[in-house]
């Protein structure tokens, strides 16, 4: 197979003339004729000719117009037609082409390991048996269906009588002006609306079903409403109408040209492109703060960053970022660095930097991530410092292990962590969200499967395609249009970049992981075994500081406040963030964005924690880091990475972030 892109392949060349790449395939204006002037001679009316229709053409290329509805256009017309045609052409057959290819690429892999992995099925014929036994209920939903159309085609008259067109959808999928102003695309998006409410509301009236069985069905009721959008298709969206006329088609070559990019991207498989990719490389224009590798091993780089400041707090930070992705979120850009921004306070940082694990780590779980990770970064990052004691960070499913790893130590009275900060970390996975959709037992018979037949990692698309299945309309469906119907190019978003720059996972971590936390919520009862030990986390007694994201969809807001009041022995400070589950951790205060809450008290529900708390506005950052500082000891003179005990291996941000999956 060729290549793969790292961007997808400039138009080609129309057959009828060479022109610039990236131009659209439209006729150019003709040249205006010259104007006679009156010392041109006036020439007297030639006799007929043989061929009297073709030179009347050429005398006058743009015929009057007239009634007669099936007359012909004018040359500019016709040659406009013509480059339309041309590259309406050119996109089915580059789709066609794609699509053929990409079958070919699947032919010889297996066929898919089930037909509903996620056991959608068994759920809709638990909600559909439930309305069946119920007909009054059913007859009532009908009747509040036809009641909500005739509502719209009421509307709709008074529209067609002159009424004022509605404001613009606040729906993001809805955004350009003609979905409203134009009658047959406002009644195409409000019947879309109609009866997409109808149906997800119907599927949440259920009653009499099993709660997480529900969810599934209203989680999978949504997703396939979203797909059917109008947005979602050329001849419905009148975006991507009018981008195709201006263009005379170019647009959606362009279009089906990203989307053979993205099926040879993906070996066969959509894989569709959320930024441009090849604006970014990792040490070169993100993850570029300056600093050393100081250790390496089988598991992890730890990477100590350089001071900014004269001065740093005695006590050095630890970062363990979650190994489900990389740890430049972090560092992404200088000015919203969080790594940068912490040397600036004056903390001396360090990150471990997990292994991109192949096939050689299937075997390792939360035993090895314990010992080999978590005790041996904090074992060389106080080797390195000369410091007895160390902070530590846990970012979310790093923020998991961290905790547990809390519970370890307390129970073997290892006081060398001081105070720890989770970043959207769960422990209590009671109320996880979504994402308990996706650890039913069906399913996860299924993934152990995939990961079995990957060698015993599981491939590192694959939980990038469960997150973007959370957020559709955003993470997929907005791509989709832009990238193939609008034919436009994905922006260069730095964050996007990250998001595709997946990480693999052993077997055995993964699955103890879903099983044990999300499955049957080991931790937070004080059954989970780690490192041999059932660890409990209410023993845990030092400082901890909880970060929660209001709109995170991956690690809820309510999900770490009761995991934050699962350290009930704790001293527990917990601070709630504006935006979601990146941008409201990543979120510096020179951009004065969102807001934050803080309340010292930490009651029995977020709803009373809420109720009671203070709002701020912009990063929660200082808040945290004034927090952070009162446990970080006394000032002492900076630290120089190459200076150390550990001897440097190499510049930051080293070589286990560029490996890729």
């Amino acid at each position: 197979m060729a290549k793969t892109p790292t961007k997808p392949p400039e138009p080609l060349a129309a057959a009828k003339a060479p022109r610039k790449s990236g131009r659209p395939t439209s006729a150019k204006p003709r040249a205006p004729k010259a104007k006679k002037t009156e010392s041109e001679p006036v020439v007297a009316e030639a006799a007929p000719s043989p061929e009297p229709r073709a030179a009347k053409v050429q005398a006058d290329p743009t015929p009057p117009l007239t009634d007669n509805p099936f007359a012909l256009p004018g040359a500019d017309q016709r040659e406009m037609l013509e480059a339309l045609s041309l590259n309406l052409a050119r996109a089915a057959m580059t789709a066609q082409s794609a699509i053929a290819e990409a079958a070919l690429s699947q032919a010889d892999r297996p066929a898919a390991l089930s037909p509903d992995p996620f056991n959608v099925g068994p759920a809709m014929n638990s909600v559909m048996t439930s309305l069946a036994s119920r007909p009054d209920k059913l007859f009532a939903a009908q009747a509040d269906l036809f009641n909500r159309y005739m509502d719209l085609w009421a509307t709709s008259t008074r529209r067609a009588a002159g009424e004022e067109a509605p404001a613009p959808s606040k729906d993001k999928r809805f955004k350009d002006p003609a979905w409203s102003e134009n009658p047959m695309f406002d009644m195409m998006r409000q019947s879309y609306l109609v009866t997409s409410d109808w149906m997800n509301g119907l599927v949440s009236s259920v009653e009499d079903v099993d709660p997480r069985t529900k969810r599934r069905a209203e989680f999978f009721t949504k997703l396939l409403t979203d797909a059917f959008s109008p947005s979602n298709f050329l001849a419905s969206n009148p975006a991507a109408l009018k981008a195709m006329a201006d263009t005379n088609g170019e647009s959606l070559v362009k279009g089906m040209q990203n989307f053979a990019a993205d099926l040879e991207r993906g070996m066969g498989k959509l894989k569709i492109s959320q930024a441009d990719y090849g604006k970014f490389v990792v040490g070169e224009n993100v993850a570029t703060a300056p600093g050393q590798v100081v250790w390496r091993d089988e598991l992890f780089e730890l990477i100590q960053f350089d001071a900014a400041t004269d001065k740093q707090h005695a006590v050095p930070l630890l970062i363990f970022p979650p190994w489900i992705n990389k740890f430049y979120i972090m560092d992404l850009q200088p000015e919203n660095s969080l790594i940068r921004w912490l040397s600036a306070q004056g903390f001396t940082v360090f990150v471990c930097s997990w292994v991109n694990p192949d096939k050689d780590k299937a075997g390792f779980g939360f035993d090895e991530y314990l010992e080999k990770g978590i005790y041996r970064a904090v074992e060389k990052t106080l080797e390195q410092t000369g410091s007895k004691t160390v902070n530590t960070v846990g970012y979310c499913i790093g923020g998991t292990l961290m905790g547990a790893a809390l519970a370890h130590m307390a129970a073997k009275k290892d006081t060398r962590v001081a105070a720890t900060t989770f970043f959207a970390a769960q422990h209590d996975f009671a109320e996880a969200g979504d994402l308990l959709l996706f650890t039913d037992e069906h399913w996860l018979n299924e993934i152990e499967q995939q990961m079995d037949a990957a060698g015993g990692v599981l491939p590192g698309a694959a939980m990038a395609e469960t997150f973007n299945a959370l957020r559709a309309n955003d993470l997929i469906w907005s791509f989709f249009v832009s990238n193939y119907l609008m034919g436009k190019s994905p922006a260069a978003f730095d964050l996007l970049f990250w998001n595709a720059d997946q990480t693999r996972m052993p077997k055995k971590l993964h699955m103890d992981y879903l099983r044990s936390m999300y499955g049957q919520n080991l931790l937070s009862q004080g059954e989970f075994t780690i490192g041999g030990i059932k660890v409990d986390l209410s023993k845990v007694k030092i400082p901890l500081y909880f970060q929660a994201s209001r709109e995170d969809h991956i690690a809820p807001m309510n999900s770490v406040y009761r995991s934050a009041r699962a350290f009930s022995n704790a001293a527990v400070t917990l601070t709630l963030a504006g935006s979601g589950h990146i941008a409201g951790v990543i979120n510096p205060p020179s951009a004065n964005k969102y807001q934050h809450w803080t309340n010292a008290a930490l009651p029995g529900s977020l709803a009373e924690w809420q109720a009671g708390a203070v709002e701020h506005p912009g990063s929660w950052w200082n808040h945290w880091a004034a927090w952070l500082a009162e446990r970080s000891g006394d000032m002492i003179p900076a630290r120089d990475p190459k200076k150390g005990p550990l001897k440097p291996i190499e510049p930051a941000p080293g070589s286990y972030v560029k490996v890729k999956s």
